[in-house]
């Protein structure tokens, strides 16, 4: 997505120890006209596929599904993991281990049985790709429902990070709209074509 692409170079840093800073429209402070034009974007590539239900992660993630969601026609539900397990999620529910790139940390994500199920056609939606734990996670959580993954919906995938690769391998669709080949603070951006 071009639009995207020159949104991150104009807007965006780089930092030391691989880290994007896109916390001024995509998930610190919304842009909420452009990420409407994100979710535009992913109903685009994902029409046809029967998608009923979309699944992120908290937190970044629930924005951009959300706004997904209202192009899907029916607009489908949300439903997105929840961290640590609080104690309102109950404990009847699928569970899957991520470790977080940026925190540096590994934490639990739940997703209560209520509201996944065999008769869900799932898109998976979350605001990056790097290794892929937080997607490889989510997509285990599906497995485990006996839903069905109709793909994955990523705003920017760190290419050369290989998560992608990882998913892809699993036979999971996935759409990037931003796909990043390197980044270092002295040499900024280069996106893959």
């Amino acid at each position: 997505m071009k639009l995207l692409e020159e949104k991150i170079a104009a807007e965006c840093s780089v930092f030391e120890g691989d880290i994007l800073k896109v916390d001024g429209f995509l998930n610190h402070r919304l842009d909420v006209a452009f990420l409407n034009e994100v979710g535009k974007e992913f109903a685009r590539l994902f029409a046809g596929g029967g998608v009923n239900k979309i699944l992120t992660v908290e937190a970044s993630g629930i924005a951009v599904a959300c706004l997904a969601a209202q192009h899907f026609t029916p607009v489908p539900p949300v439903v997105f993991a929840k961290k640590n397990s609080p104690k309102n999620i109950g404990k009847d529910v699928f569970s899957a281990k991520v470790f977080s790139f940026t925190r540096g940390t590994s934490t639990e994500i739940s997703v209560s049985k209520l509201y996944l199920s065999p008769a869900d056609k799932l898109l998976i939606i979350d605001d990056f790709l790097a290794k892929g734990s937080a997607l490889c996670a989510l997509a285990d959580i599906a497995d485990a429902a006996g839903a069905h993954i109709v793909g994955a919906g990523i705003v920017i995938e760190k290419a050369y990070q290989g998560g992608g690769g990882v998913l892809r391998a699993r036979g999971i669709r996935v759409e990037s709209l931003a796909m990043i080949e390197s980044m270092c603070p002295e040499a900024g951006i280069k996106f893959r074509s």
